[in-house]
């Protein structure tokens, strides 16, 4: 077994700080879940995700937009429609995504293959 310095130890990783600080946020996995699939449409957005407030919904992709991990895509119409996708980095998130949702399925009894 490898040998850990206990100084090493005392300090939570960066890295995972960092992830955490963004994607532990309400409403921030759901969001990136549908946008998984495909570019949405910020009301067909909305509708996929039950509970969540236009002006949440607003703050979070604005958020992920910050980050990198979102694009804000704006067809002039007529009519006007704002459409998101995500970016090469945010859909890199796919794989960590499904394994969370593996391990969800195997230990906090969501039933596979859920809505």
């Amino acid at each position: 077994m490898a040998q850990h310095s206990e100084d090493a130890c005392k300090q939570v990783d960066v890295g995972i700080t960092r992830v955490f600080e963004l994607l532990g946020k309400r409403w921030t996995g759901p969001i990136i879940s549908v946008l998984l699939a495909r570019p949405v449409h910020f009301s067909e957005l909305r509708r996929a995700i039950p509970g969540i407030s236009e002006r949440m919904l607003s703050d979070r992709l604005t958020e992920l937009g910050a980050a990198g991990l979102v694009v804000r895509e704006v067809d002039e119409g007529p009519p006007l429609r704002v459409a998101y996708r995500l970016t090469e980095s945010g859909a890199a998130m796919e794989p960590a995504l499904n394994e969370l949702l593996r391990w969800a399925e195997s230990h906090m009894g969501v039933p596979k293959g859920t809505c």
